[in-house]
């Protein structure tokens, strides 16, 4: 049966917080947009009415009874579904997954585009426009605890994120947009000569806290007194400088430049690398971080859930880069050697992730070639397999040192479903990285459409459960040293930068 064949009387609430709806391809030139792993299920498809909120900002929730009695049921339902037993076990899991104490596997799913084709606009109830984005929120965490068969964490909170903001680089980005909907867009470059590159500004930052305050009095008069309302700065930091620059260079024009004007990338990459040591600078000094060893979406896919995380000196009141987990990724590099990866990019990278407790690296771009490069990185957690990637290869390179992130392709999920080639495709990884000792997760994203055939989630995630059972059983593996890997000095703990 479809989803939008099924009756929503059962669907009162699922789980928790607010996050970036943002596309992990694209730069992330505000880092103080705070990202939350299941929010992110939401991304790239918001139903008719306003998206839903990732976080709570500049809000006015004037609605009427029946939406807001709606919107308090699915609250309710959120509270039972956290407090489970399955939640607290699911939690439990992540921290061994996360500090590579067990090398059983994970499975996570994030429709992203599809959401629109499993949740369609008429299953949304209220009338009130943000109400409405509100429910849709509400509603597709539900959705996926009650259908996908993966490991998602709900918990029982809504987070009213500080309304930060900075002042931008200087340039924007000019695109020529697709003449379908969701179609690929084109660069129009801003930069395109050396002297360009002196029209970039560091962004300032600015908090808005009598506007925060507000945002968290109305979420109060909603929520309060069944979900638990954090209230949270910056905990998502991810480092995307190529991505940055070639949305105002041009991709093409960049592949050039590595040739015919090399001191101009490196001009522009070290620019991003000192305006993003800025931003942080400015976090910590405005006091705007906070612990993300949570829900927290982290790199490209995974949560932050750690017992690792954050230090056992550590100061909830004044958290420091080094209690915190970050990421970076170049995909515009895919096809790059890994000599020009490493010169052009990856150096900076090294030194915007320094900072930082745990990492992640990678997204959609092959590092079958680049691996040995990236964990050269200290503290280096969690690495993106993409589907393009040779697992056999990555698994041996990469055995338990850190997560192996795969991300399956997304494309079983278009035209003829064969899940006889779906279990086996999904085998092969899962043996491999058993093989290799590897702490696997499976993330399966960037799903722009299923072509209604909604049911395909649901049959997927079943295949990946079933080959799971089949392979280790229900009982998660621990690795026999115990030890996870990050260096801290236990007599003063603090961690060895």
């Amino acid at each position: 049966m479809k989803r939008d064949e099924r009756s929503w009387s059962f669907v009162l609430g699922s789980s928790t917080n607010n996050a970036v709806f943002e596309d992990e391809d694209e730069d992330e030139d505000d880092e103080s947009r705070t990202s939350n792993i299941q929010s992110r299920h939401l991304e790239r498809c918001p139903p008719k009415a306003d998206p839903p909120p990732a976080e709570t900002q500049n809000m006015e929730l004037r609605m009427n009874t029946k939406d807001r009695e709606i919107l308090r049921d699915l609250a309710k339902r959120v509270v039972e579904i956290a407090d489970s037993p399955e939640m607290a076990e699911r939690r439990r899991r992540w921290v061994e997954h996360n500090t590579l104490r067990s090398t059983y596997p994970m499975l996570l799913v994030f429709p992203e585009g599809a959401w629109c084709e499993l949740l369609t606009d008429d299953a949304i109830k209220c009338s009130d426009k943000r109400a409405r984005g509100f429910e849709y929120n509400l509603r597709a965490r539900i959705d996926a605890f009650e259908h996908f068969r993966d490991d998602m964490v709900v918990e029982k909170e809504w987070v009213v994120s500080k309304r930060i903001k900075d002042t931008g680089w200087g340039l924007d980005p000019l695109w020529i947009p697709s003449p379908t909907a969701r179609g690929a867009r084109h660069f129009d470059p801003v930069i395109k000569e050396p002297s360009d590159l002196k029209k970039l500004r560091y962004p300032e930052v600015s908090y808005d806290e009598a506007g925060t305050m507000e945002d968290m009095k109305e979420i109060e008069d909603l929520f309060g007194g069944i979900l638990t309302i954090p209230f949270r700065g910056v905990t998502h930091l991810s480092y995307h400088i190529m991505s940055q620059y070639t949305s105002l260079r041009g991709l093409e024009e960049v592949m050039m430049d590595m040739y015919a004007e090399p001191r101009m990338l490196h001009d522009a990459m070290a620019f991003f690398e000192e305006g993003h040591h800025r931003i942080l600078r400015q976090y910590v000094d405005m006091n705007l971080l906070s612990f993300n060893n949570d829900l927290t979406y982290h790199n490209s896919g995974g949560n932050g859930y750690s017992d690792e995380l954050p230090l056992p000196d550590a100061d909830p009141a004044r958290v420091r880069p080094k209690d915190m987990w970050a990421s970076a990724e170049a995909q515009e590099m895919a096809q790059v050697s890994p000599e020009h990866h490493d010169e052009f990019v990856l150096q900076y990278e090294k030194r915007l992730l320094a900072p930082f407790g745990l990492l992640g690296y990678g997204c959609c771009e092959d590092l079958t070639r680049k691996l040995d490069r990236v964990l050269t990185i200290p503290r280096m957690r969690r690495i993106s397999i993409s589907p393009w990637s040779n697992v056999d290869s990555c698994a041996e390179q990469l055995k338990g040192k850190c997560i192996f992130s795969w991300k399956p392709n997304p494309a079983h999920l278009v035209g003829h479903f064969d899940e006889a080639a779906v279990r086996e495709y999904v085998r092969h990884t899962v043996t491999a990285a058993r093989a290799n000792g590897c702490v696997l997760e499976m993330i399966l994203k960037d799903t722009h459409t299923c072509e209604h055939q909604t049911e395909r989630f649901d049959e997927w995630t079943r295949i990946a459960r079933e080959v799971i059972l089949e392979e280790w059983g229900e009982t998660a593996g621990q690795r026999d040293n115990g030890t996870t890997g990050l260096p801290f000095d236990s007599a003063q703990g603090k961690q060895d930068h």
